[in-house]
């Protein structure tokens, strides 16, 4: 049975057509073909000039009606920057008009069933897409890792609530994997009709759980999470009389067929099954190859260098052949200094010369043996902030000589056996009081 085959005569009411309209512009506009197969060559092409018209229509309904800001901010890191927000406003703004526009020409159409259909097909997959991006990085722990001993070292009152969040999901893997594996059966259950309803329910539940995350802790990401919720609970609204039948008033009901579509020409039937297959390519294995990729590459054992990763405690801080004691409050003093794996580091200063993230000056950092030296650089950017030669006193003990700006600085650096206990991943079964 297909939507063409429910009877012609059905006619929706005028407040479930009117929704339809709203859906079908809005979803319309976040799920838009050419961002959604962005990668398809051929379409692609078209993705910078449907980018930039969107720009400048953002942009210039913002100055004349929304006022979000007099500049707005591109979407970066964050999701819910003022141009995102502008562009919500926009998009809610033209689906609202389009729909009454368009219910009012069409208002003596009886349905819209098989455009229906169209628009929860794309919006199943879209969802799917989204749930294999995110579940694949939760699987193999990518998305938030482990506190590194930067993090470890602020106090606790010095983190913002996202990166609270972050470090709590982080710290412990089987949570994180089992996020990753209910996004991952969401998108598995959404991507086969029969379970399509079942898998609705699930990215509703999953999603609605991140959204939840995302406005308790400050996480800006909150404009996506809202528009994946929307997505999932408008696929369970389309199933909305069977799901209060069944669940609410416990009586039999009849199966769906909002995700059935029979395609008479053999073709087309074999076209579907290649577009499913390649789906699941591209949306599915590649990334979940990739995470795996990146899993590995993080395991494997770092490189011998000739400065250790850790802690070290700042002992000897000397400026312009001046000792700076470790009571005196100043700028200029270094607390201690974290090298993490991975290149990144971190200084406890107030120094603005350093990137400062929760009390804490970050650098990228990388070693160049054959000149003895220790490069610090901005984070994620290129731009160097000092280079530092070393010399190994002993093998616990580093001497740093540099210049900041104008100032010729001499640090003398002591590794520490600090233990952080949050680095014991402890459990127990058996606990005889609170801890």
């Amino acid at each position: 049975m297909s939507p063409y085959s429910q009877p012609a005569m059905v006619k929706w009411p005028p407040w479930k057509k009117l929704v339809f309209c709203f859906f079908f512009l809005y979803l319309g506009l976040n799920i838009f073909p050419w961002v959604f197969y962005g990668g398809i060559p051929g379409i692609s092409y078209f993705s910078p000039f449907y980018d930039r018209f969107t720009n400048w229509a953002v942009t210039k309904a913002n100055a004349k009606f929304f006022h979000v800001r007099e500049v707005l901010v591109p979407v970066n890191g964050s999701g819910d920057t003022s141009f995102g927000w502008a562009q919500t406003w926009f998009n809610l703004s033209l689906a609202l008009l389009g729909a009454l526009i368009w219910f009012v020409i069409d208002r003596k159409r009886r349905n819209y069933v098989q455009l229906n259909y169209w628009l929860c097909l794309f919006t199943r997959y879209y969802i799917a897409l989204i749930a294999f991006l995110y579940g694949s990085i939760k699987i193999f722990t990518q998305q938030m890792e482990f506190p590194n001993i930067s993090q470890l070292a602020t106090p606790l009152g010095d983190f913002l609530p996202m990166r609270l969040s972050w470090m709590f999901i982080g710290y412990s893997a089987p949570y994180q994997i089992f996020s990753g594996v209910m996004e991952t059966l969401a998108g598995l259950l959404l991507i086969y009709r029969r379970t399509a309803t079942l898998g609705a329910l699930v990215a509703t539940g999953v999603f609605l759980n991140v959204l939840m995350l995302n406005l308790s802790y400050d996480i800006p990401v909150k404009l996506f999470s809202i528009q994946i919720v929307l997505s999932s609970l408008y696929l369970v609204i389309n199933d909305q009389n069977r799901l209060i039948r069944f669940f609410i008033l416990n009586k039999q009901t009849s199966p769906s067929v909002l995700y059935t579509y029979s395609f008479k020409r053999r073709w087309m039937r074999l076209a579907v099954i290649l577009l499913k297959i390649g789906f699941i390519v591209v949306a599915l294995i590649l990334p979940f190859r990739g995470a795996m990729k990146q899993y590995k590459a993080m395991q494997a054992p770092a490189p011998r260098q000739l400065i250790q990763t850790g802690f070290y405690d700042v002992i000897h801080f000397v400026v312009n052949k001046d000792t700076i004691p470790p009571s005196y409050k100043n700028d200029r003093r270094w607390g201690d200094l974290v090298l993490d794996a991975g290149g990144l580091g971190s200084i406890r200063t107030t120094d603005t010369l350093f990137s400062q993230w929760y009390g804490r000056g970050y650098f990228d950092y990388e070693i160049d043996s054959l000149k003895d030296s220790l490069i610090l650089s901005v984070p994620f950017e290129a731009p160097i902030l000092l280079t530092m030669h070393f010399e190994l006193l002993d093998s616990n003990t580093v001497r740093l000589q540099g210049v900041r700006k104008k100032d010729t600085l001499l640090v003398d650096l002591m590794k520490s056996n600090h233990h952080f206990q949050l680095t014991d991943k402890q459990f127990h079964w058996l606990s005889e009081r609170n801890r």
